[in-house]
């Protein structure tokens, strides 16, 4: 039993005792700090807040629980019913609504659910707005309206319209796309992309051969988008002669990628891939944080403009692309986000800038993969029983490589310049671990800087 409140969110396992999971009573409570926030902010008119939820077994209740709740604070729900992370930041946009609850807890496992907050912008609450939502929720500091003004609540699809945008966007070659005739394997993880991927890929005339896309929300295999969770869908890339095979996780926020032989192109490298075609055609700066590859930066050089990292976290990244006028940024994670579309990662908006950055190369996905610059970064984790070790851990690791460049703006960074590799350890935002990231020219070297860390931090668990 798990709750954790984050600038992701609010995050929990479903079922045990309130306060200590995602309950009902827990949903009704930071749904109704979320409300007070919006009516303390936007002063007495009539608000309205767009839902929408991923498959997940719990959604249907929990989409009950929340958009009950804000109807009795007073506020008008748009239901974007089934619709992906990235479609209803959308729908706030084209609703001109106050904000947005996305009931999704991205790639974790199936017994677990969140409500991700959006403001009016279709974006996440910064830190200092979770901050206040967690204390109005702790005190309780909301209250509800009268029957007479209780909120509206209308169905609304914003799916096509959200594809509509992606096809309109400069920089994707629909018509060449059409023309080049992709076949394609989607493996949908059983979630809500297995309902907007294809109507994506049928709108670019893209055969698709499905995988795991009932929306039923029994995940077929961990919903990670990681190598080892999509063996399947290697395999049927080569067997079908596919071009290309496409992975998302279940709230179509991140974009992993298979080559035409079934070789995993890798996560890191979506969002290096989609830049690198961005930047021919749009020069200017660029962002991804702490934790993702090095890659971004060598490419972003290469065509003249300059990168900078932000800490982890969507609304980081999208704050420094703010502050630095990004063109394109993300997440390593396979997270793409494109600003002149929306602020918020977007699997939709990657798979098309994808497809036509391999219609203007004329180059097999392996071929383009080869081209990038090549680093092989390890993931690992520290599981934690105890997060109070969580600043000794960091402060032993800063002491002991206080001779390299070492960033501390989210958790420890240290660079080894001269070798071109790093490792990054951090508190998760979701978890009871601290992650360690590594990255070098080489899988052994990756790894062995990850293991040295891991083992400093053994030192102190004990």
């Amino acid at each position: 039993m798990t709750l954790i409140k984050s600038i992701s969110g609010i995050r929990g396992t479903i079922g045990g005792p309130c306060g200590e999971a995602l309950t009902p009573l827990d949903i009704v409570k930071f749904v109704s700090a979320y409300s007070s926030m919006l009516h303390r902010s936007k002063g007495d008119r009539r608000l309205k807040v767009v839902v929408g939820r991923d498959a997940r077994i719990s959604g249907p209740m929990v989409d009950e629980i929340v958009c009950g709740t804000l109807r009795a604070c007073g506020i008008d729900v748009v239901n974007a019913g089934l619709a992906s992370t990235p479609t209803v930041e959308m729908a706030v946009i084209f609703e001109k609504a106050d904000g947005g609850i996305i009931l999704t807890a991205s790639h974790n496992p199936k017994q677990w659910n969140a409500l991700k907050l959006l403001n009016e912008h279709g974006e996440f609450l910064n830190a200092a707005e979770g901050a206040e939502l967690v204390e109005i929720a702790d005190r309780e500091g909301f209250e509800y309206c009268d029957v007479d003004s209780l909120g509206s609540y209308v169905e609304k699809d914003f799916t096509d319209a959200h594809i509509q945008a992606v096809l309109a966007h400069p920089l994707v070659d629909a018509e060449g796309i059409r023309a080049h005739g992709f076949k394609v394997v989607l493996d949908a993880v059983n979630s809500v992309g297995g309902i907007v991927m294809p109507r994506l890929l049928e709108a670019l005339g893209v055969e698709c051969v499905k995988l795991n896309c009932e929306p039923t929300g029994h995940f077929a295999h961990n919903p990670e988008p990681l190598p080892s969770h999509l063996v399947d869908l290697c395999s049927r890339v080569a067997s079908e002669k596919a071009d290309l095979g496409i992975a998302v996780d279940p709230d179509v926020d991140r974009l992993a990628l298979v080559c035409e032989d079934g070789s995993f192109f890798g996560e890191e490298y979506t969002l290096v891939s989609v830049a690198d075609y961005v930047l021919s055609l749009k020069p200017g700066p660029t962002v991804s944080n702490l934790s993702s590859s090095r890659a971004l930066r060598d490419v972003t050089e290469t065509h003249g403009c300059t990168y900078s990292a932000s800490a982890v976290g969507e609304v980081n990244v999208t704050t420094e692309m703010k502050r630095t006028g990004a063109v394109i940024g993300g997440e390593g994670n396979g997270g793409v986000i494109v600003p002149d579309l929306h602020y918020g990662r977007d699997a939709l908006i990657g798979t098309a800038l994808f497809l036509s950055s391999l219609v203007r190369s004329g180059k097999k996905v392996t071929e383009v993969r080869a081209g990038l610059p090549q680093y092989v970064i390890s993931k690992n984790r520290i599981e934690l029983s105890d997060r109070s070790l969580i600043d000794r851990i960091l402060g032993e690791i800063k002491k002991r490589y206080a001779s390299e460049r070492i960033t501390d703006i989210d958790g420890v960074k240290i660079d080894f310049d001269r070798e071109k590799m790093w490792v990054h350890l951090r508190k998760s935002n979701t978890e009871p671990i601290i992650r360690v990231y590594s990255e070098a020219a080489d899988e052994a070297s990756a790894g062995r800087i990850a293991a040295d860390v891991i083992e400093i931090a053994k030192e102190i668990i004990g």
